[in-house]
């Protein structure tokens, strides 16, 4: 966006606000469905301040506003916020006590914050109250200021919806709702309330395209014991699915209806509601008691069947191939001296990726970062911003895919030119730390965090961090990110728990900033692990690596590596080469064959 337009786009804001009362307004990155890749309609934050970043809360004041933002994005939001007059404030991931200390300090007691409950998630805004009430700040809830100043805002999204099929849907939309009743009755519960996208694509077998990168659609879900109503925008169901759909109990209801559903739900009934992936706005509509709790169909949803684990692992191979193409190509275009740039990573892997079976579409935009650019873990090139790639250095390159049969995601970084020591002492790190964690045995029922420091260790023993999580959950055919567990510095609770069939990424890192950035990453399955004392002290688990790429030994510090690792590398690279070779022929197959050599 041209800065230009932030200035008056906040003005108009301003006015609104005071006509209103209000002193001052919070856009979340959210929407009614509390996704992280949001429909256009829900994009005020990057409408009213240019920043482009999937994760940010914007606070607009009547004479500052501030731009919240984690280490992922500072680089980028410095860039993009230039000359808006919002001042970028850095702070942790997730971190809503950060935004609310902003506000105490830039609004007096009495003041009247607006936020729009229909996207203000139901724990930001129990913790946001909790927060303000003491300084005398008012929490406004019940009115969208952005419909006031945004006159092109866009419509809901029109995508049809589609039937996920067997053999890639490997269970059915009746035993899935079976699965998450039982659950309901253990919880005491008559009616649950589902309101993610992901769980409700899950749930009943069903995908879309409303939201880019994802294959999810907006509608909300609510169960009794005996039918489902799922609330969605009209046309975007077919007559013969809608047959489908009623034949398994799922009747269809205007979108808009859901909220007077959850009201007239009768008082002495119970409702399951999972408070962290529910918005304030359906909370405050219930009249019933309400037992909370985590989704059952989030927890379903993560624990992967065998059947869905193989489907993954032919995605895998389908994946692998696409870039053992692609790197052929690149490099052989590199070595006759033609002009690539990041753009043409983005074009060309795209395209190969486009060619491989049940292949439906990219799980998030192309992250191609050369030098400088590898050290914004979110950054994209643009056709007004990026870089060529010549010279000397690094280039990372972060890209997935959307299978029928699975969503992959992997970061790979490649030498351009002979890279300088220290940056294959950065890539040797961080490749320890991606290994550490692959190797790692832990007993099942692990919370997920407690698995981060293994990652982090080698980098650590060199004074090195890096800002974000070293893992998150990965949907099958879904969305790329996904819980309930992660992999990361969170601060526990027992949903995160370690189960056989979850799938999570590897990624740790390093970013020196206007120089380079490192991450490898592979996604890995939970699989049980062999246990010499013949589980006695209870079940253990391991990691499978599913992700079938090579990792460039070109950028590697050999004198970094024990033998033990080099091993596993060395293992790593035979399993790439025998499930790869058989897909690729040509360039492809030398290109695999030479970067899987024994090191």
């Amino acid at each position: 966006m041209d800065q230009a337009l932030a200035a008056p786009r906040l003005q108009r804001l301003r006015a609104a606000l005071q006509e209103r009362a209000l002193d001052a307004l919070l856009v979340p990155s959210s929407d009614p469905h509390l996704s992280e890749y949001l429909p256009e309609r829900w994009q005020g934050r990057q409408w009213l301040s240019g920043f482009t970043g999937s994760m940010g809360t914007l606070a607009v004041a009547r004479d500052q506003a501030a731009l919240f933002a984690d280490s992922r994005y500072w680089d980028q939001a410095e860039r993009e916020l230039a000359g808006s007059g919002i001042e970028l404030v850095k702070i942790p991931t997730g971190a809503i006590a950060h935004v609310a200390d902003w506000l105490i300090q830039a609004l007096p007691r009495g003041a009247v914050l607006a936020a729009d409950g229909s996207v203000l998630g139901l724990a930001t805004a129990q913790a946001l109250r909790q927060a303000l009430e003491p300084a005398g700040i008012a929490l406004r809830t019940d009115l969208d200021p952005l419909d006031a100043v945004w006159p092109e805002r866009p419509a809901l999204p029109a995508a049809a919806v589609f039937e996920h099929l067997p053999p890639h849907a490997v269970v059915s939309r009746a035993d899935k709702l079976a699965e998450v009743r039982a659950a309901m009755a253990a919880r005491g519960a008559a009616f649950h309330f589902v309101s993610s996208v992901d769980d409700v694509a899950w749930l009943l077998n069903l995908r879309g395209a409303d939201v880019d990168y994802n294959p999810v659609f907006l509608a909300h879900l609510l169960l009794d014991a005996r039918q489902a109503t799922l609330f969605i925008g009209e046309g975007k169901v077919s007559a013969a699915l809608r047959a489908r759909l009623e034949a398994d109990g799922v009747r269809l209801a205007p979108y808009a209806g859901a909220a007077a559903a959850l009201a007239d739900i009768p008082a002495d009934s119970v409702l399951l509601l999972d408070p962290k992936r529910v918005t304030l706005a359906f909370r405050e509509r219930l009249r019933c008691r309400v037992v909370e709790a985590i989704n059952p169909s989030t927890l379903l949803k993560s624990r992967k069947t065998v059947e869905e684990a193989a489907h993954v692992r032919e995605a895998m191979a389908e994946d692998g191939a696409a870039m053992c193409a692609f790197y052929a190509r690149f490099e052989q275009a590199l070595a006759a001296g033609e002009r690539l740039t990041e753009l043409t990573v983005d074009e060309w892997l795209s395209a190969e990726r486009a060619k491989r079976a049940n292949f439906v579409g990219l799980s998030f935009p192309v992250i191609a970062g050369f030098n400088a650019n590898g050290a914004m873990p979110h950054y994209r090139a643009t056709a007004g911003s990026h870089a060529e790639i010549r010279g000397d250095g690094l280039l990372l390159i972060d890209s997935g895919g959307q299978y029928l049969g699975g969503t992959t995601d992997i970061t790979r970084v490649w030498a351009i030119g002979e890279p300088g020591a220290a940056m294959k002492r950065d890539y040797t790190l961080v490749l320890k730390g991606t290994m550490a964690l692959s190797r790692a045995r832990f007993p099942r029922g692990t919370l997920s965090p407690m698995l981060d420091a293994i990652a982090r260790a080698p980098l650590w023993s060199e004074g090195i961090d890096f800002g974000h999580g070293t893992g998150h959950g990965v949907g099958y055919f879904l969305n790329v990110h996904e819980g309930p567990q992660s992999i990361s510095k969170a601060v526990p609770d027992a949903t995160m728990a370690m189960e056989p069939g979850m799938i999570t990424s590897i990624e740790p890192g390093v970013y020196r900033s206007g120089r380079w950035g490192v991450r490898i990453e592979n996604l890995v399955l939970n699989v049980p692990a062999d246990t010499a004392e013949g589980g006695a002290f209870g079940e253990m688990l391991e990691f499978e690596t599913l992700t079938l790429c090579p990792i460039d030994a070109r950028c590697i510090d050999r004198a970094l590596l024990r033998p033990d690792e080099v091993a596993w590398l060395d293992a790593y690279h035979a399993t790439v080469r025998a499930r790869l070779a058989p897909r690729v022929q040509g360039d492809a197959l030398t290109w695999l064959l030479a970067r899987t050599a024994p090191l």
